[in-house]
């Protein structure tokens, strides 16, 4: 497994959505998706406001490998949950500070118990 560089982490964390495309079972991609996207120190996360009910979050936790793209950066990765209760803290916090002009509405529902359990971590392949 390879790291992001600082200029990646730059890119993707200041980006205000990332394209996320999951791989399908035969390995194809799923078509492309925007999605909010922060950064915790050297770590890029996603989450699914709807939980497990979202395909693409499906599709992730099924065969953890796709695509992202944000910020000019294009980048195979490989999606891994995050059961670390305190890296879900930081990941919320990531969240408030980041989409805070949104508002409530847009913000609370990525911070939900639901959202905190379809976490993924983007690891760059």
């Amino acid at each position: 497994m390879t790291t992001w560089t600082d200029d990646q982490l730059d890119r993707i964390g200041a980006a205000e959505e990332l394209t996320i495309q999951p791989a399908r079972a035969d390995g194809t991609l799923r078509t492309p998706l925007p999605i909010w996207v922060v950064r915790d120190g050297d770590d890029l996360y996603v989450r699914s406001y709807k939980g497990d009910g979202s395909a693409w979050y499906r599709a992730a936790a099924a065969r953890p490998q796709g695509h992202v793209s944000a910020g000019g950066v294009d980048a195979d990765v490989t999606f891994a949950g995050v059961p670390d209760a305190g890296v879900n803290d930081r990941v919320d916090a990531a969240y408030r500070t980041k989409y805070q002009r949104y508002g409530a509405a847009y913000v609370d529902p990525m911070v939900t118990p639901t959202a905190r359990a379809a976490t993924l971590r983007l690891l760059p392949r």
